[in-house]
């Protein structure tokens, strides 16, 4: 769902060196957007994952909402690097007043965002971080980036484990794909928020998939027995383990957290199954993307980072939670809002 790789400094000047020679021939945009509404592309991940799904449906009713014109397109599943660049590269070509991107690493989009810098067109970025290097490498300058504190995130959790746990016990985690900044965040925020009679004794990847993480699951509870929580990086796993747990007759010794809040974990959660999901609000992550697209492509100035909404989702207040889905649970501050009026 959200991997990170590293490109290589040759692997990058291809690509920019490739946008060069495709730049030559004229003169770049302006790239600010006309007087009257904005229009605004936005290219996130696989919508075989319900979490972009909301991000998606987030999107196009904001747009709905403030008379923004938006085309979205999305990579045919969240492992479609190559996929989700030739769509963005398409988008490129054409007029709009703002990019909206969602990269499923932090460099596969490096092709389109040169393109896009080369106009001087606003880039908003959501949900996951593009890499640092691989946009300046690009010359693009992300106007505004709007996502989860993943480490705040896997913090929640850590605090939940311990009220789950008190008298401790070994704990296991499930990772997304090797080395993505998103999952290693959230298990860095669970395994440093854990107290001390909470260790972790094994970790594993499961590539954000469920079967993947029921089959890892197993594995972990038959060579530790007496593992007591289980820390998910996403909802999709979690439910995969809770699976596991069951099927091991270790319903009510194993407790499972994971993150994300979708419809099946907030219902998992309700019955009593998953111990707790820490939610964030792919729906919100959507509709402020759009909020600041329409800002920046307007010409105002938007802050560098915006901290998404979390929320801890227990038993006690699942229904609540399950009421408000798509939109969070609670207040939040959208900065955006004020930029569009």
């Amino acid at each position: 769902m959200r991997r990170r790789t590293r490109a290589s400094g040759v692997a990058i000047g291809a690509a920019l060196a490739a946008v060069t020679l495709a730049a030559c021939g004229g003169a770049a945009s302006s790239g600010g957007a006309a007087p009257g509404p904005a229009k605004v592309a936005a290219v996130i991940k696989g919508l075989d994952n319900p979490f972009f799904q909301l991000m998606q449906q987030g999107i196009e009713q904001e747009s709905t909402a403030i008379a923004v014109t938006t085309t979205v397109q999305a990579a045919t599943s969240t492992s479609d690097t190559t996929g989700q660049a030739d769509k963005l590269t398409g988008l490129a070509g054409q007029e709009f007043g703002c990019y909206l991107v969602n990269p499923i690493s932090g460099t596969n989009l490096v092709q389109g965002l040169a393109q896009i810098a080369a106009k001087g067109t606003p880039i908003v970025n959501i949900d996951s971080p593009v890499d640092d290097q691989a946009a300046s490498a690009a010359g693009a300058k992300i106007a505004t980036y709007i996502g989860t504190d993943n480490v705040a995130a896997g913090g929640l959790a850590a605090q939940q484990a311990a009220k789950l746990a008190p008298a401790g016990g070994p704990a296991a985690v499930i990772g997304g794909i090797p080395g993505d900044v998103t999952s290693g965040a959230r298990i860095d925020g669970f395994t440093k928020g854990l107290p001390a009679n909470i260790p972790v004794v094994q970790s594993v990847a499961a590539n954000w998939e469920r079967q993947e993480a029921l089959t890892q699951t197993v594995t972990i509870l038959r060579a530790h027995p007496d593992v007591k929580v289980i820390f998910a990086a996403n909802d999709d796993m979690g439910l995969g383990a809770v699976r596991a747990v069951a099927n091991e007759g270790k319903t009510g010794q194993v407790q499972v957290i994971s993150v994300d809040g979708n419809p099946d974990a907030l219902k998992s959660v309700a019955a009593g199954e998953l111990a707790a999901t820490v939610a964030q609000y792919p729906y919100a992550i959507g509709q402020m993307g759009v909020d600041a697209c329409a800002a920046a492509a307007r010409g105002a100035t938007l802050p560098a980072k915006v901290a998404a909404p979390v929320s801890l989702i227990t038993k006690d207040n699942a229904a609540q939670a399950l009421a408000a889905s798509p939109k969070p649970v609670g207040a939040y501050d959208n900065p955006f809002t004020a930029l569009i009026k």
